[in-house]
């Protein structure tokens, strides 16, 4: 299995409820769809629910850091933001970020499956 070594953007908000979490996932689709999408080195970006309807996880994909870098200095900075702000006003329900200083990461290590004994002599011995 290979590893993947991109760039990450993790943004990270608490809500309040399961109604809140949709309406954040929408607002930040459709900002991402605008202002981040069509960029050089961009991926992708999933977006993670709570099952207990507090947290919203956004995983912003880049092929590296200096695609990630070059981004922040050539993209409007300013009117995302101005986005991202009017998009959270506009929520029923409350929404407030998580994350402290660049919510930045590197994948440094993977542990993938491995396969599965097919006979129950062949599980290994555990302990």
């Amino acid at each position: 299995m290979a590893t993947d070594r991109g760039f990450y953007s993790i943004i990270d908000y608490t809500v309040d409820g399961h109604e809140t979490q949709t309406a954040l996932v929408d607002a930040f689709a459709a900002i991402i769809e605008e202002w981040v999408s069509s960029y050089p080195g961009y991926r992708s970006a999933r977006f993670h629910v709570s099952t207990d309807g507090t947290r919203v996880y956004n995983i912003v994909a880049w092929e590296s850091e200096a695609s990630y870098r070059d981004f922040l200095e050539t993209s409007d900075t300013e009117g995302r933001m101005a986005a991202i702000g009017t998009a959270l006003k506009g929520l029923a329900g409350r929404a407030e970020p998580r994350m402290t200083g660049a919510p930045t990461y590197r994948v440094v290590r993977e542990v993938g499956p491995r396969p599965t004994p097919s006979r129950a002599s062949d599980t290994p011995p555990r302990g």
